[in-house]
C-alpha cells in the first residue's frame, strides 16, 4: 500500500481510528504496567523502608519476592476498562483535527497542526483516564488498603467524594498537553526521517514511537511527580505536613520541594523514560497495524461493491439475451 492509500484515510472514518486506538491503548498499558507500578512507588515522597528502590529491576524483584508474583499488575483491570475508550477518543480526535488544522488530506509536514491536534486529543483522553489513574496508582502503592478495583472506587467515593477522582485533572492536563504535543511532533518528525514515503513500516513506527515517548517523558517528569502525589495522597506525607489533602499543582510542587528539593522533581526519571519507550513504541506499532489492516479491509470492501454494481457503460456492453451480441441496451420507454 503506497503513501496515498495508507495515509489517506477519510477524515470522517472515525470508526477505524477508534478501533485501532482502543487496541493500541489497552496493549500499551498492559505491557508496561509492571514498570509503571515501580515508577509510582519510586515517586513516593515518604516511601516505606520495605518499598525503597534504586532501579526498576530492584523494584520488580522486591515486589515479586516479598509481595507475590501478581503484585506488579495489581489494579490493571482499572486500566483495561479506562484505556480502551480513552485511546479510542484520543487517536480519532488527533487524526481528525490534524487534517482540519492543516487543511490537507493527511496532516503530514505540519508540526503546528499536529501539536494543536495533540492538545485537543489530550483534553478528551484525560477526561477518561484521570479517574483511572487515581484508582490505578492507589492500588499500586505499598500496603495499599484496597481489596480490589471495585473496593477502591467505592471507598474513595464514600470518603473523599467524586472530586477525588479529578483532583489531579488540571495537573494531568498541565503535564499531558506539553507531553502529547512534544510526543506527536517528535513522532511525525521521526516518521519524516525513518519513513519519508509514509508507507506501512513496523520498524519505522516502532522506532519513531520509542524516541517520541522517551523525549516527551524526560521533559515532563517534574509534572508527573506532582501528579503522582495528587493521585496517591500519601498518608505519611499528609501526616508530616499536617494536612488532610494536597490540592492543586502549586501545592503539590511546593510539597515535593519541601521534602526532596530540586532533585525531587526528577524522582523516577529513569523508570518513567524506560517505561515510556516500550509503551509508545507498542502503542504506535499496534495503532498503525490496526489502521493498516482495517483500511485494507475497507478498501477491499469498496472494490467488491464497485465490481458487483456495473456502471451504465458496462451494462451497455453486456451481451443481449436475444442475440448474444454486444450492443447498446434499449432505452426504457
Amino acid at each position: 500500500m503506497e503513501y496515498d492509500d495508507y495515509e489517506y484515510l477519510p477524515s470522517n472514518n472515525s470508526v477505524i481510528h477508534m478501533i485501532a486506538g482502543a487496541a493500541a491503548g489497552i496493549m500499551e498499558h498492559c505491557i508496561i504496567y509492571p514498570l509503571d507500578s515501580v515508577k509510582t512507588r519510586m515517586q513516593s515522597l515518604q516511601p516505606n523502608p520495605k518499598a525503597t528502590y534504586h532501579s526498576l529491576s530492584e523494584g520488580l524483584y522486591k515486589m515479586v519476592r516479598f509481595e507475590g508474583v501478581f503484585r506488579p499488575v495489581r489494579g490493571m483491570s482499572a486500566v483495561v476498562c479506562g484505556a480502551g475508550p480513552a485511546h479510542a477518543l484520543y487517536f480519532s480526535c488527533y487524526e481528525k483535527m490534524k487534517r482540519v488544522f492543516s487543511g490537507t488530506e493527511t496532516g503530514a509536514h505540519s508540526p503546528v497542526s499536529q501539536g494543536a491536534a495533540g492538545c485537543l486529543a489530550t483534553l478528551v483522553h484525560d477526561a477518561v483516564m484521570t479517574p483511572t489513574d487515581v484508582i490505578k496508582q492507589r492500588m499500586q502503592m505499598f500496603s495499599s488498603p484496597y481489596r480490589n478495583t471495585i473496593d477502591c472506587v467505592r471507598r474513595i467515593w464514600q470518603r473523599e467524594g467524586v472530586r477525588a477522582f479529578y483532583r489531579s485533572y488540571s495537573t494531568q492536563l498541565s503535564m499531558n498537553i506539553p507531553f502529547q504535543s512534544i510526543h506527536f511532533m517528535t513522532y511525525e518528525f521521526m516518521q519524516n526521517v525513518t519513513n519519508e514515503k509514509r508507507t506501512y513500516s513496523p520498524t519505522a513506527h516502532m522506532v519513531s514511537g520509542a524516541v517520541a515517548g522517551a523525549f516527551a517523558a524526560a521533559v515532563t517528569t517534574p509534572l508527573d511527580v506532582c501528579k503522582t502525589l495528587l493521585n496517591t495522597q500519601e498518608r505519611e506525607t499528609l501526616h508530616v505536613i499536617k494536612k488532610s489533602h494536597v490540592n492543586g499543582l502549586f501545592n503539590a510542587a511546593v510539597t515535593v520541594y519541601k521534602f526532596k528539593g530540586l532533585k525531587g522533581y526528577f524522582q523516577g526519571l529513569q523508570a518513567r523514560v524506560v517505561s515510556q519507550v516500550p509503551s509508545t513504541a507498542v502503542a504506535w506499532s499496534v495503532y498503525e497495524f490496526f489502521k493498516y489492516v482495517l483500511q485494507c479491509r475497507h478498501t477491499l470492501n469498496d472494490q467488491t461493491v464497485d465490481q458487483s454494481s456495473p456502471t451504465p457503460l458496462q451494462e451497455d456492453l453486456l451481451p443481449t439475451a436475444a442475440t448474444g451480441t454486444i450492443g447498446v441496451a434499449p432505452t426504457p420507454m
